[in-house]
């Protein structure tokens, strides 16, 4: 059942708190963002595919899905995480861009989609990365796979290890390449975790492959699939898919300004199809809606009494920032407020749970974050906790 998730506020990651009776603090801190007319914002497009996915990058939110849990045959959409791996492995030190990989028979012989590497010839990892990603090469994928790992099963037990990482809760594989098997899946929320995971985690200079256009080896040139790459200058990746039984992938990164998105279409009928339900996809997403960074990771927003410690206030923050996708035009209408544990008592260390942040549009309640210590308070002597006991009490009398 088509799901469109477009609330009046789109968030990340809410985390909603319980607990004890709170105190409201009077530090409110300001949402400054630009005042804009608020557009009406029309339903999501409704795409001929199996399943779709619109998340933005940076925030997680989802602005429309369709199916996304669904585990579906995901064909070369697999090989995303065989060059994560392999890219982690370089990115750690385990492998090197200019390691000559041996090519075994069994890469040689792989049908579909293929580099054309040859049997017993040696390859560097970073050409047969580059014929992962943009040639998307069956043959490349299970030499990489044998180099990292030492055979294709026991590459497959690392994918579902990072799956698993990952958080990629309705994804297993059991191959490095997609050819269709058994037991043998991905949904489309996982890629979409997958894809951010490759933007967030990769090197730039392995991250920009996605969006070549063409790579020759064994002087075959090859243009990348994704029509994406030729159809929109703000789309730099990120890998299609397609088997009979998967029908037509496509998942895409596009990037405007300071916002990115990321789109998972799949089941379409054909290449073409795959490319103009994706640009549906992101064209809405662009258009009616925008990513706000309100608060920076470990921003000061407040700072409070703190009771028996060495020092008397403690710095407060957000550990993760905010950030927050919303239709274009709200974020001047948004409120934000603070609510703390009271009281405080030392010791405390750094990230220790004091209070929540509340957003709030209207009288709705939109976001909740944990607000965290920011600076670590020791306790104090037996002289200055027994002092602020007392002055504890009296308080408690008169609050």
């Amino acid at each position: 059942m088509l799901k469109k998730l477009i609330s009046t506020l789109l968030i990340s990651s809410a985390v909603v708190l319980t607990g004890a009776a709170h105190a409201q603090s009077p530090a409110t801190p300001t949402l400054n963002a630009p005042s804009a007319a608020a557009p009406i914002v029309p339903s999501a497009p409704d795409l001929a595919a199996t399943s779709y996915l619109l998340i933005d990058a940076n925030s997680g939110a989802v602005l429309v899905e369709n199916n996304a849990d669904n585990p579906l045959p995901p064909a070369s959409l697999t090989k995303m995480m065989t060059s994560y791996i392999v890219s982690q492995e370089i990115k750690r030190g385990q492998i090197g861009e200019n390691d000559q990989v041996l090519v075994s028979e069994k890469a040689w012989r792989m049908g579909g989609s293929k580099m054309f590497i040859r049997v017993g010839n040696q390859v560097p990892v970073i050409d047969l990365l580059r014929g992962v990603i943009i040639q998307s090469g069956n043959d490349a994928s299970i030499a990489l796979a044998e180099h990292v790992a030492g055979s294709e099963d026991a590459f497959a037990d690392l994918m579902n290890a990072q799956a698993q990482r990952l958080g990629m809760t309705n994804s297993h594989f059991v191959n490095a390449t997609g050819w269709p098997a058994e037991d043998h899946y991905a949904s489309a929320r996982d890629l979409a975790t997958l894809a951010q995971a490759i933007i967030r985690d990769d090197p730039k200079s392995h991250y920009a492959i996605y969006g070549e256009k063409e790579f020759v080896w064994n002087e075959i040139r090859q243009p990348n699939r994704n029509l994406m790459l030729w159809r929109d200058s703000t789309v730099d990746g990120l890998k299609t898919g397609h088997t009979e039984e998967a029908g037509y992938c496509l998942v895409a990164s596009a990037k405007r300004d300071d916002m990115r998105l990321i789109s998972v279409v799949m089941g379409t009928t054909s290449e073409a199809a795959r490319a103009a339900e994706t640009q549906k996809l992101l064209t809405w997403g662009f258009r009616f809606f925008e990513t706000k960074t309100f608060y920076q990771p470990g921003q000061v927003l407040a700072e409070e009494s703190v009771w028996k410690g060495e020092q008397d206030k403690v710095e407060l923050g957000l550990q993760d920032g905010l950030m927050l996708t919303l239709p274009k035009g709200q974020a001047d209408k948004l409120e934000a407020g603070i609510t703390l544990n009271k009281p405080i008592l030392a010791p405390i260390q750094v990230g220790d749970v004091l209070g929540e942040v509340e957003v709030k549009l209207g009288d709705e309640v939109v976001h909740k974050a944990p607000l965290v210590a920011l600076s670590a308070v020791e306790e104090a002597g037996l002289l200055g906790r027994l002092w602020d006991s007392i002055r504890l009490f009296f308080y408690g009398l008169f609050d």
